[in-house]
């Protein structure tokens, strides 16, 4: 591939000249300095780092599992600051600073303040970048490994906690367990509370009870409090499967108290299970926070700052002038040549964000630089062509908005200066202008969503045959209310794996432009065919048909041929946008062929290879 820009005059090829020659002098002048002793040092300071902020972490996120706030975390904090030597700060996802351990305690706060904000935190400088974040919903595997598979902390239990009264019955079942096992059958057994608060009993090397050991009631039995909180959550999670046409399950708890599936849990109930465990302990742990680790000064860095001595101050201060010369030297002279196009570009970028979108640069020479001014001046030209479409579509919004509204206005000004009564008649019109209104709302919500890459795709064998037949008998009543003749072809391509609501979705937008512009008397035939590893799907009609000028502009959002055509007459003017969004995310397309006079013809092309996601319909798997 031929290079843009000639090796001796690039900017990589400079910088890195310069770097080289700093670095040579650097390393002359200080390598005899560095002590063996540094890296030692270093690694173990780091390392130290490390663990401080992995206990730093796992207090914390024990705090957040079972509080439901932060108001009492600030001893905490401090306690952790003080015992690691570190500067604690948790932070809001909007880095609006709660509780720093370098600011002066507060006073006592009352009852039901908010979470405590330190004195000072609004002003400490936080680093760049949090360590990480504290959230018992969702635990950082990089800060703690043994968290579990569905990262829920295994101290948030929510309403699974046990009552005093419950817990001393457990555990007392289990203690007669354990002391029949030590003195029965020889079996070292001991009792202890695990993460979560629940006895556990404990076995040397992995025995089992025996009939003579056989588990009490009272300690094999969910207690009253695990029924209530399961019989929650079995609820929630039955929800997330009946939203995906899947059948219920049964939930138990596991050995270790957490809730649990039948044997034949699969992953989608399992996402919903661990969907609805987080839904129903948002309530009982404390929100999600930044958390800063960092050193006890106000500094940008995270962690500790190793600092390399010497054995002779004097001589290292020689060294460093010198070098600080020649860097200085050399920069200045590169830094020249470099800066003068960098404040052009800046001044240029400026001009922009002040509103100027005519603002370019002159390109000169063929260096990155250079390339970086093309693409500043291929940026403003694209941003000022979003604009014009930006102005362009927020006209026609408004314009598609201001008579139904107008309509509604006048009529309830009309009732209530008495002109009119609200009687059936005009109830029923204002109901037919706010479901003109809804109609256009839900179009411009789907046409965000593509945009957006968010509408998603639950891809699935669709047998086109019956799914004309659907689409036909859904769009029946509109057809024969306006004399339209709606026939379904013979059809003959085979399965395609595509969403089958949104593809009713398209051919209902099709069916439906087709029959309103079809007059009455005529016919609207839907037919489908297999072609060069394609499926076509055509939406044929007998009406006016579309002028050879206009077939271009036929998917283009708000785009009418009749411009005097009504919105009651016309659609939304996003109907033919929406097939085509739709059409692409199933990695197909949508034409328009028409014979003014003799109809039109709609071809909606479906590839079909690839069970998986096209670009941006990415197979989701909805979640409760």
């Amino acid at each position: 591939m031929p290079r843009d820009t000639p090796l001796r005059r690039s900017l990589t090829a400079r910088l890195l000249a310069l770097s080289a020659l700093v670095s040579l002098c650097s390393i002359a002048a200080t390598a005899w300095l560095a002590a063996r002793t540094t890296t030692g040092a270093i690694k173990q300071e780091q390392t130290q780092a490390i663990a401080d902020q992995a206990r730093i972490y796992r207090q914390l996120l024990g705090y957040a599992a079972t509080h439901p706030d932060w108001n009492d975390a600030e001893d905490t904090v401090r306690r952790l600051a003080a015992a690691t030597g570190q500067r604690i700060v948790l932070a809001t996802p909007r880095f609006e600073p709660v509780i720093d351990s370098a600011a002066p305690a507060p006073g006592p706060a009352g009852p039901g303040t908010a979470p405590p904000r330190s004195p000072g935190a609004e002003r400490a400088a936080l680093p760049r970048t949090p360590t990480t974040t504290v959230d018992p919903l969702s635990v950082d595997l990089a800060m703690l490994p043994d968290a579990p598979g569905d990262r829920i902390d295994a101290r948030a239990v929510g309403p699974f906690r046990l009552t005093p009264e419950e817990h001393e019955a457990l555990r007392n079942g289990m203690e007669a367990q354990a002391d029949c096992l030590r003195s029965v059958l020889g079996i070292e057994a001991t009792v202890t509370d695990d993460p979560a608060g629940r006895p556990q009993l404990h076995t040397a090397d992995g025995a089992v009870l025996g009939r003579r050991c056989a588990t009490p009631m009272v300690a094999s039995a969910p207690t009253r409090t695990d029924t209530a909180a399961l019989a929650d959550l079995t609820a929630l999670v039955n929800a997330c499967l009946a939203r995906q046409e899947r059948g219920p399950v049964t939930l138990s708890l596991g050995p270790d108290g957490v809730p649990v599936g039948d044997a034949r849990q699969d992953p989608p109930t399992s996402a919903c299970l661990t969907n609805a465990r987080r839904q129903q302990l948002v309530q009982y742990v404390a929100p999600p926070m930044l958390l800063f680790v960092g050193a006890p000064a106000d500094t940008d860095t995270v962690g500790p700052t190793p600092v390399l001595t010497a054995a002779h101050p004097g001589r290292i201060t020689e060294v460093s002038a010198a070098v600080l010369l020649v860097t200085v030297a050399v920069t200045v002279a590169v830094g020249l040549r470099l800066s003068r196009p960098l404040h052009a570009l800046t001044h240029a970028a400026r001009r922009m964000a002040d509103g100027d979108l005519s603002a370019r640069v002159r390109v000169t020479g063929r260096n990155e630089i250079s390339g970086l001014a093309v693409a500043f001046n291929a940026m403003a030209e694209r941003r000022g062509e979003l604009e014009e479409l930006r102005k362009a579509m927020v006209g026609d919004i408004a314009h598609e908005l201001r008579t139904p509204l107008s309509n509604i206005r006048g009529w309830l000004e009309a009732v209530e200066d008495g002109v009119a009564t609200a009687d059936r008649a005009l109830t029923g019109s204002l109901l037919e202008e706010a479901m003109l209104l809804q109609h256009l709302v839900d179009d411009l919500r789907d046409l965000a969503a593509a945009d957006a890459g968010e509408l998603s795709l639950y891809r699935e064998p669709v047998d086109i045959d019956e799914l004309l037949t659907q689409v036909a008998k859904s769009h029946g009543a509109q057809a024969q209310a306006s004399g339209v003749t709606l026939a379904v072809g013979p059809a003959t391509a085979p399965e395609v794996f595509a969403d089958p609501v949104r593809l009713r979705q398209a051919l209902g937008n099709l069916v439906s432009n087709a029959v309103r512009h079809t007059p009455s008397g005529g016919t609207v035939t839907l037919r489908a065919r297999a072609e060069n590893h394609s499926v076509l799907i055509d939406v044929a009609d007998t009406g006016s048909g579309i002028a050879a000028a206009d077939l271009p502009l036929v998917f283009e959002r708000f785009w009418r041929a009749e411009r005097s055509r009504s919105r009651r007459s016309g659609g939304s003017g996003l109907g033919l946008a929406i097939v085509r969004k739709l059409a692409e995310l199933h990695d197909g397309g949508v034409e328009a062929a028409s014979t003014p006079g003799a109809g039109a013809v709609f071809t909606v092309r479906l590839p079909l290879e690839g069970a998986g996601a096209g670009a941006g319909g990415d197979l989701r798997q909805q979640s409760g």
